[in-house]
């Protein structure tokens, strides 16, 4: 039985609260481990559904994983399994980075196309195409992608769009490729960078992460190793806009503040006074927010996933917003749904435009993402009344201790099993 959350309004967000592990980095710095032979640790992993899901993968593929805590320790065997086809796979979208380090190792893999957020197409044809600059030979067959190389090459590779998904799939491919490969327009998220450092520790030689060309030269064999993943930015930012939106004081733990740097500058603009430190941010609001813009563009630009929390913000913010949605075409069904809460928005295309009202007002509403979800949470924090949050599963496929942070915050939420 589906569960929901039910949100009561009119609460203040105060106090701190710690972030985990980066949803966007740990599954793929779980397949990374495919590329070594022994047992890699990862500690600093979050507490989400989709992590024991990457186990699910990572066994069926031949690997041993143990879950503890917040490690995962991955024994990856001297010949991996390539044949990525079961339920695990098709559950969330983030299955499809085993390819690269399949094909690199195995010098074949078939992976069943993922499932994942309803939030757009996102096609494979640019792991496809880079991974057949690299000597690949790659297509979909009965609902996989069946990929196999005689030896992979080092080649150079421009991506049409810095996809986050294509760079880690080619990257991985080319630690073990010969010879050197360059990636131009590849992404410059935090979570490449992550990535990169880990393949660094095992022995790959890349340079140029965290800006648009990765260069790497190939090596024959990388070595298992132990790696920390990075606070999640997106996590963290979903705290600090709930406390803008609130009107709230939260002190957010955990995450690096430079990985947020346009994020807090918005919530300045408005009326935010933020504060930072290594390893964290604090936001105080003190009165109603100012309306603020938002163009969702790859790193350094505002994150797409963030978007709908941009229009919560704007939901009840002083004046006018327009948000552009420049990465994900279906993002704005979140608006359907902030509709339903009272919310004075509507969209064209790739724009919404979102006339601040001062308060929403409380419905029942439906996540249809990960991102949705969280965002419709912190709209029912702002609205009058109880707001019941249905098919929360989702949420729960990105935030750790959900209920509790946000209880612990001072907010009225409680898990309840669905109606019916």
């Amino acid at each position: 039985m589906s569960e929901r959350f039910l949100v009561t309004g009119g609460n203040r967000l105060t106090g701190e609260v710690s972030v985990g592990g980066a949803k966007n980095s740990v599954l793929k710095l779980m397949a990374a481990a495919l590329l070594a032979e022994g047992t890699s640790t990862i500690t600093n992993c979050p507490d989400i559904l989709d992590v024991p899901l990457m186990a699910e993968v990572l066994r069926g593929l031949g690997c041993e994983v143990e879950l503890v805590d917040d490690e995962v320790r991955i024994t990856t065997p001297a010949e991996p399994k390539y044949h990525a086809d079961f339920p695990a796979v098709t559950q969330f979208r983030a299955s499809v980075c085993v390819l690269g380090p399949l094909v690199a190792r195995c010098k074949r893999a078939v992976v069943a196309l993922p499932g994942g957020d309803a939030i757009g197409s996102r096609p494979l044809d640019m792991h496809q195409s880079g991974l057949e600059l690299l000597g690949a030979r790659s297509e979909i067959q009965h609902g996989c992608v069946v990929a196999d190389a005689d030896d992979l090459h080092g080649a150079s590779i421009r991506l049409a769009f810095p996809s986050v998904g294509a760079t880690e799939n080619i990257l991985m491919a080319a630690v073990l490729a010969k010879g050197e490969t360059v990636i131009d327009n590849a992404a410059r998220e935090p979570d490449i960078v992550d990535l990169c450092n880990m393949l660094v520790r095992m022995g790959a030689q890349i340079e140029g992460a965290g800006s648009s060309t990765l260069t790497i030269r190939g090596v024959k064999s990388l070595r298992p190793t132990t790696h920390r993943v990075i606070g999640d930015r997106i996590v963290a930012a979903t705290w600090g806009i709930a406390a803008a939106m609130t009107r709230g004081d939260v002190t957010v733990r955990g995450v690096n503040p430079k990985h947020l740097s346009l994020v807090l500058d918005k919530l300045r603009a408005a009326g935010s006074q933020i504060t930072t430190e290594a390893d964290g941010f604090r936001v105080v609001q003190a009165s109603r927010p100012v309306a603020v813009n938002f163009a969702t563009l790859p790193f350094p630009g505002f994150p797409t996933d963030l978007q709908p929390m941009a229009i919560g913000l704007a939901a009840v913010a002083d004046g006018t917003s327009m948000i552009t949605e420049n990465v994900f075409e279906a993002r704005f069904r979140f608006v359907e749904e902030m509709i339903r809460l009272g919310a004075d928005a509507r969209t064209d295309g790739h724009h919404a435009v979102v006339r601040g009202i001062a308060q929403l007002s409380s419905a029942p509403v439906w996540s249809s993402d990960i991102r949705a979800g969280a965002g419709l949470v912190l709209a029912g924090l702002v609205a009058d009344g109880t707001t019941e949050v249905h098919d929360v599963f989702h949420i729960d496929r990105g935030y750790p201790r959900f209920v509790e942070n946000l209880t612990e915050l001072g907010g009225d939420i409680v898990r309840v099993p669905a109606a019916g």
